[in-house]
């Protein structure tokens, strides 16, 4: 288990990340909280009293990503939905991205906000997070659901395929590794390549619009948030290390969703997980790529409010 903070966590109106416009959806409130020395960006919403759901996205997103979720599950369930380190509205920290590190930033933050106890939704990077905050809080922790991802040191493939057919949904993975090359070709084309990856991994092309695809981008040409992008591939060998570490002394026992989609990257997500996990279950969201939430809103919404509702 992983020990508790150093630092009293602290909750405010002050937003760190000042170049990048704030996103407004009705019904929440932009929160920050210093999460350990991190100050961490949660929009939270929907019933004070309701059952926690804490909401994670990967890259190239923000916060954002959740925004036609949110409003379905607010009628039932407390709603948070937390930017990252480097991402969206948190800060950008200059080191220690591996998802272990990370995962306890976010747990800081949620229990900083009032929430005990949770269910954790998570998609692409977040899911990493999720993961290692699942092998660290299990007991915090109602259930988890995790989508369209591979694990680093887990199902995340050690080799990038070269056949052009699959080559273009992981290529990635290798490029954001190597130091300092990615920052030179791409600062100041961020525009260019995230609209690459939302038009490319979406079902439709036209899943995003231009003012989507400006705020992303801007996310991450914001503050340095280039470099922490990449970070989290850069530390996923450690985040592997780790996970792999954890899992030799005890595997998963809260229940765990695995939530793939027709035209995704990771078939079938409950198969994926079911060797590390006690309880896995899994849905396939038709008519959907890689960006499920984005994509098929309302499924994913059904998905999680089914979840849980299984649970109690």
């Amino acid at each position: 288990m992983t020990g508790p903070a150093t630092s009293t966590p602290h909750v405010s109106e002050s937003n760190p990340i000042r170049d990048l416009p704030l996103q407004h959806l009705d019904g929440f409130t932009h929160r920050w909280v210093d999460a350990d020395g991190v100050r961490l960006h949660a929009v939270e919403g929907g019933r004070p009293s309701g059952p926690a759901v804490v909401l994670l996205a990967g890259f190239p997103q923000t916060w954002w990503a959740w925004r036609k979720v949110m409003p379905g599950l607010a009628h039932r369930f407390r709603v948070l939905a937390i930017d990252l380190p480097g991402q969206g509205h948190s800060e950008r920290p200059e080191r220690n991205y591996d998802t272990h590190a990370v995962a306890a930033h976010v747990h800081t933050a949620v229990q900083a906000l009032g929430v005990s106890t949770y269910s954790l939704v998570a998609h692409d990077i977040g899911a990493w997070v999720a993961f290692s905050l699942a092998l660290n809080f299990e007991s915090h922790l109602r259930g988890v659901a995790l989508l369209d991802a591979g694990i680093p040191g887990i199902t995340l493939p050690e080799a990038i395929p070269t056949d052009p057919d699959r080559a273009w949904k992981t290529w990635h993975f290798a490029f954001h590794a190597v130091p300092d090359l990615p920052e030179t070709l791409l600062a100041g084309r961020e525009r260019e390549y995230v609209g690459w990856f939302l038009k490319a991994k979406a079902l439709s092309p036209d899943t995003f619009d231009d003012a989507e695809l400006d705020h992303y981008a801007a996310a991450v040409a914001a503050d340095g948030g280039l470099r922490a992008s990449l970070a989290y591939y850069r530390d996923a060998a450690e985040s592997a290390r780790k996970n792999r570490e954890a899992l030799q002394r005890r595997h998963l026992t809260v229940p765990v969703l695995g939530i793939s989609s027709s035209h995704g990257s990771v078939p079938d997500m409950a198969a994926s997980l079911s060797p590390w996990a006690d309880h896995t279950t899994g849905i396939v969201v038709p008519d959907a790529g890689h960006f499920i939430p984005d994509e098929q809103p309302e499924a994913v919404a059904a998905a999680i409010t089914g979840f849980i509702a299984a649970d109690d």
